[in-house]
């Protein structure tokens, strides 16, 4: 019994492993690798990653935007505790991606930089679900920016520059969103 538990565990954790590893390699298979925890990931929910969301993304985040992500998500419990729950988070949508809804597929098309940063161009859609009965809604197309750190781990997404097209959608970077629900929620 004991033995299957620990093969499900080890089963379960390869994937993440093998995800950080990918990640050390260059930036743009850090940003590739990002996106592959983030395809299934975001489905589940918008705002501030829970604790779960959390640990899937921690190897594949630099130690600063671990930490902020970690430092957002208390404050919105604080802020959650304080009101018992009556009004809605702080953050709601995808906050890795400028449109709120998030995107569906991506494109990560060129890095520049030097051995220490690295900004990522990523082309990103997002393609609605079809419902039967429903007008056929033609998929939204953008860029976002990465930003990537070499660490002693290798390279760490940091940072994401949004594209402001969007009416509704984030505007400019992910960093600032979470100081801000930081700051107004000491």
């Amino acid at each position: 019994m004991i033995r299957r538990v620990l093969l499900a565990a080890l089963l379960l954790a390869a994937p993440c492993a093998a995800r950080a590893d990918i990640a050390a390699d260059s930036p743009a298979a850090a940003a590739n690798a990002f996106y592959a925890v983030y395809g299934p990931t975001h489905l589940m929910g918008g705002g501030v990653p829970d604790a779960t969301q959390r640990v899937r993304y921690a190897p594949l985040l630099s130690p600063r935007l671990n930490t902020q992500i970690a430092q957002a998500a208390a404050a919105q419990a604080r802020l959650t505790a304080k009101v018992k729950n009556a009004v809605p988070p702080v953050l709601q949508g995808d906050i890795f991606t400028s449109l709120f809804e998030g995107a569906t597929a991506w494109t990560v098309a060129n890095c520049t930089g030097d051995a220490k940063v690295a900004h990522c161009r990523a082309t990103l859609t997002h393609a609605p679900a079809a419902s039967p009965g429903a007008k056929v809604e033609k998929p939204v197309t953008w860029d976002d920016i990465l930003v990537l750190v070499s660490t002693p781990q290798g390279w760490k997404l940091d940072d994401v520059l949004y594209d402001a097209r969007f009416a509704t959608g984030n505007t400019g970077r992910l960093s600032g969103m979470l100081e801000m629900v930081v700051a107004t929620n000491p």
